[in-house]
């Protein structure tokens, strides 16, 4: 019964950051899609910075 309701669970969660980032790579369509993509990454596109910037 526990096993069901962590699959159901497991289910409905949100994905974390770092399957986001991937599922973003593999949407990649060539080696320069790639690239510019891991730069975002590095550059904070998925992480939470904060509101101030100034």
């Amino acid at each position: 019964m526990f096993g069901y309701v962590s699959k159901i669970a497991s289910k409905l969660r949100a994905p974390t950051i770092e399957e986001r980032e991937l599922a973003y790579l593999n949407q990649s369509v060539d080696r320069v899609d790639l690239e510019y993509r891991q730069r975002q990454i590095d550059r904070g596109m998925f992480r939470n910075r904060g509101m101030g910037l100034l």
